[in-house]
């Protein structure tokens, strides 16, 4: 196996590897086939291009379709960022959260009409 920039660290392995079944033989290991989805979301090539040191790219895609249908990922990102909250001193959730209601700047010529329903009249509403 060639070394990527996008493999897994031992570290990273290890902390991961606790979200996988990792207990079955397979001809592929699991860290493979985890290293080979990186490689693709990094690179953004397509599944078929796959180099070929990585598991079959069909393979490859059985699972990150799985663990993306069984929400394993978000699993892994919820608690990587509970993980360094608690690192960083703080609570494991937020306790506030921030919507910024202004996604489009005003200028001579949008501030005409922007948002949902601008510059008409709902029926029954003055």
């Amino acid at each position: 196996m060639t070394n990527y920039p996008t493999n897994l660290s031992d570290s990273q392995w290890q902390y991961i590897s606790n979200f996988l079944d990792t207990k079955r033989n397979r001809k592929y290991p699991l860290r493979e086939i985890v290293n080979a989805i990186l490689y693709v979301v990094k690179s953004g090539c397509q599944w078929r291009m796959l180099p070929g040191d990585f598991a079959p790219w069909k393979l490859v895609y059985y699972y990150f379709d799985s663990w993306k249908k069984n929400e394993i990922f978000e699993l892994i990102n919820e608690c990587l960022v509970e993980q360094t909250r608690l690192k960083h001193g703080k609570k494991e959730q937020p306790t506030v959260g921030i919507i910024d209601a202004q996604s489009v700047k005003s200028t001579l010529v949008s501030s005409q009409s922007k948002g949902f329903d601008a510059g008409k009249r709902i029926k029954g509403i003055k």
